[in-house]
């Protein structure tokens, strides 16, 4: 897995939402599986046995799936941008991510390129399709899914800013490029309007709304930090959750400042959550729901019984 990796929320449809994804895209597949287990019913409802998450891969890009609850509904202000080599492959994901879809903008030539499109998938989730007119750099052109954040309601005007933030916070981060809305743009002229960035050696895009939006970031998509260690652990704990919404921290999640979500979590909990021995499952559970900041040595102890 990347360091940074998108964790898109479900009430129960993450095993269908994965099946459906990996037969669209090429060089995709599903990794792994995780299990609720007996404790926390109470909390989350869901019964012994049936999935928790799903980590699967598209395009090489990895992303883990989560079986939540009905309370958060994906947004448009997070979604996922691939650049496109050719009519036909825009095409051929276009008809398929439409299909009992909703489409936010059509598929059509516009003057930043030869054919774009923004569409809402039967699961909820966002995809913008784009096909340039030339052939990005190499740098830029290195991932063909790329998160993208829109900073709209409450968030709009601050797409720059945040940018710099993550990019201060992350080792291996640089702007990619970036464009401002002038003359040429309906928007805030001197104000960026896009940018494609990396964090941790994952790209991003980042747009800022020339207009209001009835929508803004929410936890149906978090962004999954996975540490080695418990210094990393508290490193990027203590970072992202400055200033942030502490109501919204529990179990390794946050909200940082800018309202996007986040999940700060050991590379080996889906190992302790999924162990074959029932008992080590339950105990690792137990001890998480309990948690805010994730303690690698109390959930190794909790295993370890």
């Amino acid at each position: 897995m990347n360091t940074i990796t998108p964790c898109l929320w479900f009430d129960s449809e993450s095993e269908e939402a994965a099946e459906f994804y990996q037969s669209i895209f090429p060089d995709s597949g599903i990794k792994k599986q995780t299990y609720y287990n007996e404790e926390g019913f109470e909390i989350h409802g869901k019964t012994a046995g049936s999935v928790l998450t799903v980590e699967f891969e598209l395009y090489g890009q990895p992303f883990v799936a989560l079986n939540g609850s009905p309370e958060y509904k994906h947004s448009p202000a997070i979604s996922f941008y691939i650049t496109c080599e050719s009519d036909n492959e825009i095409n051929d994901l276009w008809k398929r991510l439409s299909d009992d879809g909703s489409v936010l903008m059509k598929l059509d030539k516009y003057p930043f390129s030869q054919k774009y499109g923004w569409v809402q998938d039967k699961f909820g989730v966002s995809w913008q399709l784009i096909l340039p007119f030339d052939n990005p750099e190499p740098d830029r052109n290195s991932h063909k899914i790329a998160p993208c954040l829109m900073f709209c309601g409450a968030q709009q005007g601050n797409a720059e800013k945040a940018m710099n933030y993550y990019i201060s916070l992350f080792n291996n981060s640089k702007i990619l490029m970036n464009e401002y809305y002038g003359p040429d743009y309906f928007g805030p002229e001197g104000q960026m309007v896009h940018a494609e960035f990396f964090l941790n050696g994952q790209k991003f895009v980042a747009m800022d709304s020339a207009v209001e939006q009835p929508f803004t970031f929410n936890e149906a998509i978090s962004f999954m930090v996975f540490c080695e260690n418990q210094n990393d652990i508290d490193h990027y704990w203590e970072l992202l959750s400055e200033d942030g919404d502490e109501k919204a921290q529990a179990c390794g999640w946050l909200k940082d400042k800018y309202g996007l979500s986040w999940q700060v979590v050991p590379e080996i909990l889906s190992d302790y959550i999924n162990n074959a021995d029932p008992a080590k499952s339950r105990n690792v559970m137990k001890v998480l729901l309990q948690m805010k900041k994730l303690d690698l040595n109390k959930l190794r102890q909790a295993y370890d019984q």
